[in-house]
């Protein structure tokens, strides 16, 4: 279906009216679930923490996230004015009041078939999110009505916000990362249905729990890592898009993001009363990458913290012996010029422009900003 330009304009106009005139959803709640790109904690809970140099620009210790400060999730806490959210793996200081965040580093939409030892791929797949938090409601609902005074309920969910919590999503880089490891490209394009179909199904079990508003990024330009390119310093032409990117895995990151955003068009039908929004994470983030010299980003491509010479890597915040000494994978002087934190995460100066991009509704589908996201269109 094809629009003019004139009734283009009107369909934008339409939908920025009915935003403008939406009353905002005041969300109680956050659920969340995804992997390292909104990870708060649970893999460093899990295993191995996550250390210094990683979160000291905002918090100025390690947090559990894989940045040097806050991710998207934490932009998204703070433009709902609610308080950032509890690793549901973390047993020390969490407060799940205002809700809890199932994501965690290394995490894929599909079932894992190697452990987290091999590549750093996470047990915790993404039906396996939806299963504790499934087993979150039900012992917080328990808890919740057993309790005898208000401080046992209050680092507990109220059994009423469930209903009127955001759901979001933030998965399937690693999906995408296990593909190219080791399938063809071939390969990985046929297996696309399935990733997008699990993680519809996902959804649909989210619904029947009782989720109504769900906000669900994209992924992200996979050939716009700096990490694709750190063994292969000379890439043969035609490899490489004019920014640097990757072609063939950006080709196959965006047909994900299709195949995503014709499922959710059809979960609108199939879930009468969800309220679900698709947000083009990916086209931030490659704006981000394609204009950073004008936004105050000179070299998009290249990584923050770590040694990254030639053939030579020693991974943010660890040790490794190069040319007969120890050389520690330190930061970055100027960390808000920088795109990528490690070369696989985006620093908190690129977090806080892609929130900034997306919040407002301006790249999601329908065009609502996030504190309207319970409105279905």
């Amino acid at each position: 279906m094809e629009f003019s330009a004139t009734a283009l304009s009107a369909f934008l106009v339409f939908h920025v009216f009915v935003a403008l005139a939406s009353p905002d959803c005041n969300f109680p709640v956050i659920f969340n679930f995804g992997d390292s790109n909104s990870d708060t904690g649970a893999i460093s809970a899990a295993f191995e923490p996550i250390r210094w140099p990683y979160g000291d620009v905002f918090f100025n210790k390690p947090s559990g996230r894989d940045s040097d400060g806050r991710l998207i999730i934490d932009f998204i806490a703070e433009k709902l004015r609610l308080p950032y959210l509890s690793a549901y793996l973390n047993s020390l200081g969490a407060n799940f009041r205002h809700g809890a965040n199932f994501a965690t580093g290394g995490s894929t939409v599909r079932k894992p078939n190697e452990t987290i030892y091999e590549y750093g791929i996470s047990p915790f797949f993404l039906d396996m999110q939806v299963t504790q938090f499934e087993q979150f409601k039900a012992r917080s609902n328990d808890l919740y009505n057993q309790a005898k005074n208000p401080y046992d309920r209050e680092k507990l969910t109220r059994p009423e916000d469930y209903s009127k919590a955001l759901y979001t999503f933030d998965i399937g880089q690693n999906d995408l990362a296990v593909g190219f490891r080791k399938l063809s490209i071939d390969q990985l394009r046929a297996a696309l249905p399935d990733i997008v179909n699990q993680f519809a199904s996902a959804i649909q079990r989210i619904y029947k729990l009782g989720g109504r508003s769900f906000w669900i990024h994209n992924t992200g330009p996979f050939g716009c890592l700096p990490v694709n390119q750190f063994y292969n310093l000379n890439p043969p032409p035609g490899i490489l898009d004019e920014h640097g990117c990757i072609k063939a895995q950006n080709d196959i990151s965006m047909e994900l993001n299709n195949q995503l955003k014709a499922k959710l068009d059809k979960l609108r039908a199939e879930l009468p009363d969800a309220a679900i929004t698709y947000v083009d994470v990916y086209a931030a983030k490659y704006a981000l990458i394609s204009n950073g010299k004008t936004q105050g980003f000179p070299e998009p491509l290249k990584v923050c913290c770590g040694y990254h010479v030639r053939y030579d890597h020693v991974w943010c915040g660890t040790k490794a012996p190069i040319n007969g000494r120890l050389v520690f994978g330190d930061a970055c002087e100027n960390r808000a010029q920088y795109v990528s934190w490690d070369g696989v995460h985006y620093s908190e100066a690129a977090n806080h422009f892609v929130a900034n991009h997306i919040l407002n509704g301006a790249l999601s589908s329908p065009p609502i900003p996030i504190t309207q996201a319970c409105h279905r269109n």
